[in-house]
Parts: structure tokens; sequence; C-alpha cells
């Protein structure tokens, strides 16, 4: 099995394609796919799901990501990325080849299964969210599917091993763009103008002072800007700011009050400094939270072979989330032990840890 593991991951790796512009990589799947004898059909634009139909009540289903990262690949490997400036640097190409390698079990072994089966293959998980639009399609209601599992490769996490907790387990997300209008004036003659460099500051500071102290203080949260941009020349009074950032929290509640309260700020700042602000935070990814009642059957269905319990949740963000608003889900993460973090030019792993996934998944098929 590690063999086909390994000649799906490193075929996905050397073409690496972005978003829903993924025509070699959903063509390699549909061709796996239309040799195990299921249903293969396309509930949204570049995705590809594969039925497995075993006349059961009800449906289990599996999901991966297949899109990559505008990363120019430095791994130096013999199957590096084909398309230059593209590269797997998220492990998709893993996920990707996990459930591919999952529906060859599926095949074999239907009959005896206690649910009907559905792998889903999606695109723009780095991007727009494929997740949701599969979700609107209502495949998952028209499969009657009961729940619903998902794994992501971790570096950060010891080799082999599989990690997972119940409850909040990643951030819902958020950028926050906030543009700042004010008048231009020489800066001997400051007082003719309004200050957009000095609302920006003025913003800023009753953010940060307001994220540490939003109530209850123990529960995580983070607001963090990355990019300030104001003013044309040293000696002028700048006439705009434009300010972007993240707000990331565990639950809606906070998000939805921390958003709120960026509001008020805006208002405040722009009254004291006599500038126009102009606040946005867009919606991003709902937090990913584990189902309790099914994250406790499967720890009893697993016995000694339960995944290790992380202990706490990522600030990281992730479309799986918009699954298990639909059904009860449960996401893992399998630990790749470094060096290289996700998302960088040298990110690979050794396609053995595959073999562990592929065991806990067949394992759930007869949760």
């Amino acid at each position: 099995m590690i063999e086909l593991l390994k000649k799906y991951r490193r075929d996905l790796h050397k073409i690496p394609e972005l978003g829903f512009d993924l025509p070699l990589t959903t063509a390699y799947v549909e061709g796996i796919l239309r040799e195990l004898g299921c249903k293969v059909f396309y509930p949204a634009p570049s995705s590809v799901c594969a039925f497995f139909d075993g006349g059961k009540a009800d449906t289990v289903a599996f999901r991966a990501d297949m899109d990559a990262l505008p990363v120019r690949e430095e791994t130096g490997a013999a199957y590096a990325s084909g398309h230059p400036g593209n590269m797997h640097a998220c492990g998709h190409d893993g996920h990707t080849a996990l459930l591919l390698a999952l529906g060859g079990l599926v095949r074999e072994s239907l009959k005896d299964l206690p649910h009907n089966v559905l792998l889903i293959f999606q695109p723009a998980e780095e991007t727009t969210g494929g997740a949701k639009a599969i979700c609107e399609s209502g495949v998952l209601e028209a499969y009657k599917a009961c729940a619903i599992f998902g794994i992501h490769l971790w570096p950060e996490l010891p080799k082999g091993e599989i990690w997972s907790r119940p409850g909040p387990v990643m951030a819902k997300t958020g950028i926050v763009s906030v543009e700042i209008e004010g008048k231009s004036a020489h800066v001997t003659r400051s007082e003719e103008g309004a200050d957009a460099l000095a609302a920006g500051v003025e913003f800023l500071h009753r953010a940060y002072e307001m994220a540490q102290r939003m109530e209850p203080l123990e529960e995580a949260r983070l607001l963090k800007f990355g990019y300030m941009q104001s003013g044309v020349a040293e000696n002028a009074v700048s006439a705009h700011t434009s300010i972007r950032g993240t707000l990331r929290a565990f639950s809606a509640d906070m998000h939805g009050r921390m958003r709120e309260a960026l509001g008020h700020i805006a208002g405040e700042a722009g009254h004291k400094t006599g500038c126009s602000l102009t606040l946005s935070v867009s919606e991003g990814y709902p937090a990913l939270r584990n189902d309790g009642g099914l994250y406790d059957r499967l720890l009893t269905h697993l016995g000694q072979k339960a995944p290790a319990l992380l202990p706490r949740p990522f600030l990281t963000g992730e479309d799986f989330s918009f699954y298990q608003q639909r059904v009860p889900g449960v996401f893992f993460f399998l630990g790749t032990g470094g060096p290289a973090p996700l998302h960088s030019a040298a990110f690979d792993f050794d396609e053995a840890v595959l073999l562990k996934g592929l065991e806990l998944y067949r394992r759930l098929l007869e949760l």
C-alpha cells in the first residue's frame, strides 16, 4: 500500500494547481475513481465526488482538499513541481492520495461496511473556501451523510502520530480592512489638515487594547495587523491610510463582539482626529469544532489506537468547518515531524506517515 500512496502523492505533487483552476488534478482523481466501480459526480465547480453504494440507510463521508499554493518549490525532490511558481506546500497532495487509497479499500469491503461511503475531493481550501460551494449543493443531504471526517498533515506534531480533540479545534477567521480619509496639509500648518496617519495609530492602539480586555479573558482570540500604508511625504499631513489585519476567535459570539467593538473604535478614532474611517471585516471560515458525541464514539471504537489529545486548539482556519455545520464531523492532524513548516518552499514529508492516516480512515469506515 505504501507504494500506491507514494505514487498517488508524487504524481499529484508534480502538477500543483490553484484555487478552482484544477483541470489536471481533477482529471487525475477522476481517472483513478473510475476504476473503482463507484458513482463519480461533480457537485460544484472543480470538485469530484465518489459514492460507494452499499445499500445502507446512511453514508459516512471523507474529505480531501486538492488545491496548491503560489509558492516556488525549493525541495530539490525528483518529484518536484512541474508548474513553476506553484507548489503543494500544505500537504493537500497527501490528503488527496490518502482518500484515493481509501477508495480502493472501500471497493474491497463495501458489502461488509455499516454505511455507504462518500469521498469528497474539493478545490479552493487555501483561497475562497471550496467546501462552502459543495455544502450548498446539497450533496451531504442527498446522500444521507451521518458523519464526515478529514485529516491535515502537520509538521509541528511528531512523525506518524494522529492528534485531535473534541470541541473547538481551529478558529473562525476574518480579514480586517480599514480605509482612512483625511486632509493633507504642510506639517507647519497641520491644523489645516486631518491626519490620516494619526487616525490609524489611534485606531490600532484602541483595537489592541480592546482585544486584550474583551471578556471572558480566558477565551482565546487573535487580533493582529500586518499592513499599514500612509502618506506621500515626510513633511505633509497624510491624507490617506490603509490598514489590514486578521481577526480570529473560537466562537461566533467572541468574533462578533470583537467585530462590533472595532466598528465603535473606528468611529471614536474618526471623531478624535477629524478623519473618516471605513471598516470592513470579511466573514472568513467558521470556527472548526469537532462534534463531542461523534468524538466520544470514535474514542470507544478505536480504543488504544485513538488519537492523542491536542491540549489546545489552533488559531489557524480551515474550511472543513463548513461541512461540520451540516453534519457531525471530526478533524484530525497527522504529524510529519517537520522540519519545514506548512506553506514553506521546503515543505516535504515521508509518505510512510500516510499509512497511519489510512489505517485511521479504515477503522472509521467500521464506526
